[in-house]
């Protein structure tokens, strides 16, 4: 079969360190991994990241609200959406605000939908 210190096809052995290499080339969030502001990487938690890249809509809609001063029924109509959901987008906002850092807020507002 195998000799003693013999690894057996497709098997690693147990005290090899493993080196993976990859070109840092970033991301729509930041140009380089060292400058990402996101607790996790996008390429890890791909779930976490679309669920937070759909806030980048919600963020723009509720930022034009408030700056613009557009009632629910004005953002509803320059939007393309119901008025529910503008409501929906705005908890929606006011929930993530909570769970973000400034950082990763202001990162994920800045993505182009």
């Amino acid at each position: 079969m195998y000799g003693m210190n013999a690894v057996a096809p497709n098997k690693r052995r147990t005290g090899e360190a493993r080196v993976d290499y990859h070109a840092d080339n970033g991301c729509e969030v930041a140009r380089t991994c060292l400058e990402c502001p996101l607790s996790r990487c996008k390429f890890d938690d791909m779930a976490w990241f679309t669920t937070y890249r759909r806030l980048s809509r919600d963020f723009r809609i509720a930022a034009a609200i408030h700056s613009e001063g557009l009632s629910i029924k004005e953002a509803a109509q320059r939007f393309s959406l119901t008025p529910r959901t503008i409501f929906r987008v705005l908890n929606r906002c006011r929930d993530a605000m909570r769970e973000l850092t400034p950082e990763e807020a202001e990162a994920f507002a800045s993505l182009i939908a």
